[in-house]
């Protein structure tokens, strides 16, 4: 039988490993890289006539010539560009949009224009804190009540919500990495993706505590750590194949050619939804099993005695 509980504390280490970065990178960046929708401002997608976008340094250096600060310019094929920037009056859009044909010897036709005030950008902000938050609460009552017919039903709720924590983790790093190194950007569809990794994953370490608790109730002499591991090797194919089959590929098809506006949305989707799984497995159950033994009291005995070995 597979040992995965044995090697509990390596995979822990791979999870840190891939959210360490992307913390660091967020606290050397004072923060997110977050779009309009959090921050406010103003988005234009412009198609250019002649088939070919100007540079997108060109373009910055006329929106600084503007007085305007903070663009962020994507492409979208050889005549798309997509330029977000702080809040544009419609004048001042206006005479961009006349300045840039001048310039570039070129028609420009707004294919979109959207614009997000300061306040709304707010807004939006708690209420996506204040949804995760409402969510994690619901996730610790729901798995205390279904899990009441056994000891420390509590522990298994807190230990979902750790390894979700562990999923928004992943995400939230691998949004600051792509923005570092890509240009990428926590827009709203960037949470729609973070509130989806939340659901998928809640929802399989749910199958893999819930095989847990019905071992229990069979295998009552085995050790904890010997029947979660059982549990989490009979759940181990459900998990791998359902989230294969059902999701990871029509997100990588996306991912490749879905375009540039939802390329970021799949990757974060795909990786997020990998993570939840990932964590189903080598983390939620790994974390009850540490709880349930109270490992914390031994870590340091151990090391002190290893020293005097």
């Amino acid at each position: 039988m597979l040992d995965i509980l044995g090697k509990r504390y390596i995979f822990f280490g791979i999870s840190l490993l891939a959210i360490i970065p992307g913390l660091i990178i967020i606290a050397l960046s004072g923060g997110l890289p977050l779009s309009i929708d959090f921050t406010g401002g103003s988005q234009l997608e412009l198609a250019f006539e002649s088939g070919t976008a100007p540079q997108p340094a060109d373009v910055i250096d006329l929106y600084n010539e503007f007085g305007i600060s903070d663009v962020n310019i994507k492409t979208a094929g050889d005549n798309i560009l997509i330029i977000q920037s702080t809040f544009l009056e419609d004048t001042t859009q206006s005479k961009l949009i006349s300045e840039m044909e001048s310039r570039f010897n070129d028609q420009v036709t707004v294919q979109r224009s959207d614009s997000v005030g300061p306040a709304v950008g707010k807004e939006v902000a708690t209420r996506a804190f204040l949804a995760v938050a409402i969510a994690a609460l619901g996730v610790i009552i729901y798995i205390t009540f279904a899990f009441r017919g056994i000891q420390n039903a509590f522990r298994y709720g807190v230990c979902a919500i750790l390894a979700m924590v562990h999923d928004v983790l992943i995400v939230l790093s691998l949004t600051a990495i792509g923005g570092k190194f890509f240009g990428w950007q926590f827009d709203s569809l960037t949470l729609t993706a973070l509130l989806t990794v939340i659901g998928f994953s809640v929802q399989d370490k749910i199958v893999v505590f819930d095989r847990i608790r019905e071992n229990a109730n069979i295998f009552r002499k085995l050790p904890f750590e010997t029947l979660a591991n059982h549990s989490i090797i009979q759940t181990l194919g459900r998990s791998i194949n359902t989230q294969l089959m059902t999701s990871e590929f029509m997100l990588l098809a996306l991912a490749l050619l879905g375009g540039v506006t939802l390329q970021q949305f799949a990757i974060i989707l795909l990786l997020g939804l990998f993570s939840g799984t990932y964590s189903s497995i080598f983390i939620a159950a790994p974390t009850l099993v540490i709880w349930q033994n109270r490992e914390w009291t031994t870590w340091f005995k151990k090391n002190k005695s290893d020293a005097a070995a």
